[in-house]
C-alpha cells in the first residue's frame, strides 16, 4: 500500500535529486519510508508552473530496482535527458512543479475483439503500454484524465505514442499492457504535495 507519506517523500526526493544534480549546494535528502527499499516502476514528470506545460517526463515501467534508486535515476533523466526538451537549468526550478507516479507491475491485456479490449480499459485507473514488433509506446493513467479522453481515444493516442497509426488497436495485432499508478504532485514549486485523484 502506497501511503500519502510515501508519496510526499517521493516528490521531495525527486526535487532534491534534480536540484543537487543541477548544482544547488547544501541539498539534504528527505527521510524515506520502508517502501523505498521495495522494487517499483516510477515516473517523474516536470511541468511548468502555473501553466502546467510538460517540461520533462522519464520513467521505468517495470519494477527492476528499488523505488529509491528508480526515482533518483529518472528524476535526473526527466530534467536533463528527455530528448523532447532542452536540459532544465537550476533557475527554472522555481517555476517547475514535480509529479511522481509509483507504478504497479504491468499486466497483459488479452482480448478477443475490439469491444473486449475497450471493456478492459478504465479511464482514471489504467495506464497503457502498446507494442507491435519494435514499436512501443506508453501513456500514464493521468494523461487521458487531463485530456478528457474516452477509452477509444486513449487507445488511439497510446498507439500514436508507439509510432503506430492511431487506429492500429482495431487491427487486433497490437499487444497491450495496463498498469495503475499512485500519483503525487506539488501544488506549487517546492511546496505542499498531495495525492492526485484521477477520477
Amino acid at each position: 500500500m502506497v501511503t500519502d507519506e510515501d508519496g510526499k517523500a517521493a516528490v521531495k526526493l525527486a526535487r532534491a535529486i534534480i536540484e543537487k544534480h543541477l548544482g544547488k549546494k547544501g541539498m539534504a535528502l528527505p527521510g524515506l519510508t520502508p517502501l523505498f527499499s521495495d522494487r517499483y516502476g516510477a515516473f517523474v514528470t516536470l511541468n511548468t508552473y502555473p501553466g502546467r506545460e510538460l517540461r520533462g517526463c522519464i520513467g521505468y515501467t517495470e519494477p527492476i530496482m528499488s523505488l529509491e534508486d528508480a526515482i533518483k535515476d529518472v528524476a535526473k533523466s526527466a530534467a536533463t535527458r528527455d530528448p523532447r526538451f532542452p536540459r532544465v537549468k537550476l533557475d527554472e526550478m522555481d517555476n517547475i512543479i514535480i509529479d511522481v507516479t509509483i507504478l504497479t507491475p504491468p499486466r497483459e491485456l488479452s482480448y478477443a475483439s475490439v469491444e473486449d479490449l475497450i471493456g478492459k480499459v478504465e479511464i482514471g485507473r489504467d495506464g497503457l503500454i502498446a507494442r507491435r514488433g519494435h514499436f512501443l509506446g506508453l501513456l500514464l493513467p493521468q494523461v487521458p484524465v487531463e485530456w478528457n479522453w474516452d477509452v477509444e481515444e486513449f487507445l488511439s493516442h497510446t498507439c500514436y505514442k508507439a509510432g503506430l497509426p492511431p487506429n492500429a488497436w482495431r487491427d487486433g495485432d497490437v499487444e497491450f499492457k495496463a498498469f495503475s499508478g499512485h500519483v503525487f504532485g506539488e501544488l506549487g514549486p517546492g511546496g505542499d504535495v498531495e495525492r492526485m485523484e484521477l477520477k
